[in-house]
């Protein structure tokens, strides 16, 4: 919500009157020097948006802030052309509203335009959201990237690296809302208080790694060649994608990255296709280009990949992961009950690289348990445990 500054006023002020913590409002209007504020310069308030209010027999400023649990000056001050003591039945106002509900609905397919629209709504109402474009999927599709915190301890977390793992998205989308309500609301989550997560740590989220391949799986086959002919071919003449976890040429993202690559490469199909083709050499997809640059450029203390299922999380590869990592698993596994499993016969990916080039702690978390891709049924359980992890990534 926007307002305009008055002479004299100052964000602490705004702070006290809205109720809404100073840091978050400096959060969102970084532009701004808060010692030189200027009457009229515009100020974005977080947690809140104006509503259209139109003025009923009896109404005065008074009565309308008082309904609405709001100071009179919050009416005056997103209404500043209307003269409070000459309200006219039928004239529209604007009102503050805080946002306590969910912005996200992640219990339905969730593809690239849905997650946009989401990733929209919350910087609108959540200013100090940081949003980047950290590359583009192979049909031009933008990987985004949402920072939230101020913290020096870099997190980060991701999902859908794997089409049809996509129920992830929605997942840490909702905890990336919930967050936001928590800080807006100034209400705990777990009875956590997340304010001192927010100054402690700046968490890093990409929601989809690869849009690609999750409109492929929820919406079917591009509508034009030459990529409709190509992905039904390489999926055996089906035009059922259930079954691919690939990038749309066919890669497998999650085997991409430089660490024993050979070896993963060796026991995988060496032709594009639905699953574990890892490419021709480590790197070669722009998406997974993206996410090994992001990672080079912001020194994460530690990373989480999002996948299901099996309700396991796997932190280890050839021991060259730190003793902290053992510490940490240990505690995202008492939080949601799912196995701490510290190393499989799997080779070159995300984790696995990040765990090789950082020496840091890195995770991959599967989700649920079933047949890919998992039942939107199941979503509500696995938000629950996976809540537990997504807090213990910014405490632990």
């Amino acid at each position: 919500m926007d307002i305009f500054v008055r002479q004299g006023d100052s964000l602490w002020y705004y702070s006290q009157l809205f109720r809404i913590n100073l840091q978050l409002i400096l959060d969102s209007n970084r532009n701004i020097q808060p010692a030189q504020l200027a009457a009229g310069q515009r100020i974005r308030i977080p947690g809140f948006v104006a509503q259209i209010y139109t003025v009923r027999q009896g109404d005065s400023f008074w009565s309308i802030a008082q309904r609405r649990n709001l100071s009179n000056d919050a009416l005056l001050l997103v209404n500043p052309t209307v003269n409070p003591n000459r309200l006219q039945v039928g004239q529209t106002i604007r009102v503050p509203l805080r946002i306590t509900w969910r912005l996200v609905q992640g219990k339905q397919e969730y593809d690239f335009t849905r997650m946009m629209n989401d990733i929209r709504r919350l910087q609108n109402v959540y200013p100090f959201l940081q949003i980047a474009v950290i590359g583009n999927s192979v049909l031009g599709n933008a990987i985004q990237e949402v920072r939230i915190g101020t913290g020096p301890k870099r997190v980060h977390y991701n999902a859908s690296f794997h089409a049809n793992e996509w129920i992830t998205t929605p997942v840490i989308m909702t905890f990336l809302n919930d967050y936001c309500l928590s800080l807006t609301n100034q209400n705990p989550i777990r009875g956590l208080v997340t304010l001192p997560l927010y100054q402690q740590t700046t968490l890093s989220i990409v929601p989809m790694v690869n849009p690609d391949g999750v409109s492929l799986v929820i919406n079917g086959p591009p509508e034009v060649d030459p990529w409709r002919t190509r992905v039904v071919e390489l999926n055996n003449g089906s035009t059922d994608f259930s079954g691919w976890k690939a990038n749309i040429r066919g890669v497998d993202l999650n085997d991409q990255f430089p660490a024993e690559w050979e070896l993963e490469r060796e026991r995988n199909p060496k032709v594009p296709g639905p699953r574990d083709y890892g490419g021709e050499r480590p790197l070669s997809e722009p998406e997974a280009i993206a996410m090994a640059n992001l990672t080079r450029s912001r020194d994460f203390a530690r990373v989480l990949a999002f996948h299901t299922q099996g309700e396991v999380i796997y932190w280890g590869f050839e021991n060259l992961e730190p003793p902290e990592s053992e510490i940490l698993v240990n505690e995202f596994s008492r939080v949601s009950g799912y196995e701490p499993v510290k190393t499989i016969e799997s080779y070159a990916g995300y984790k696995d690289w990040f765990i090789q080039d950082w020496r840091r702690p890195g995770f991959t978390v599967e989700l649920g348990t079933g047949i890919n891709p998992l039942p939107l049924t199941q979503f509500d359980e696995i938000y629950q445990e996976t809540l537990g992890i997504f807090l213990a990534g910014l405490y632990g």
